[in-house]
């Protein structure tokens, strides 16, 4: 794996743990909305997409640079 791939990879698990948010935008948006809640919602998507990056990087370790 290239250092192109794996970093394509990380940023794509960003995206798509802070995009869960939307979950909790929909579940409540009382809540978690773009008003009053942004900055909950700010956290959740922070959070969301921390958890995704560790999980990528769990299963796909930092590349050693001599794969192709």
């Amino acid at each position: 794996m290239t250092w192109q791939v794996w970093l394509k990879g990380l940023i794509s698990a960003i995206i798509g743990g802070a995009a869960n948010s939307i979950t909790v935008y929909i579940v409540e948006p009382t809540t978690f909305n773009l008003q009053e809640g942004a900055s909950k919602l700010g956290w959740v998507a922070l959070v969301s997409a921390i958890v995704a990056a560790a999980m990528y990087l769990k299963s796909s370790p930092l590349p050693n640079g001599n794969a192709k």
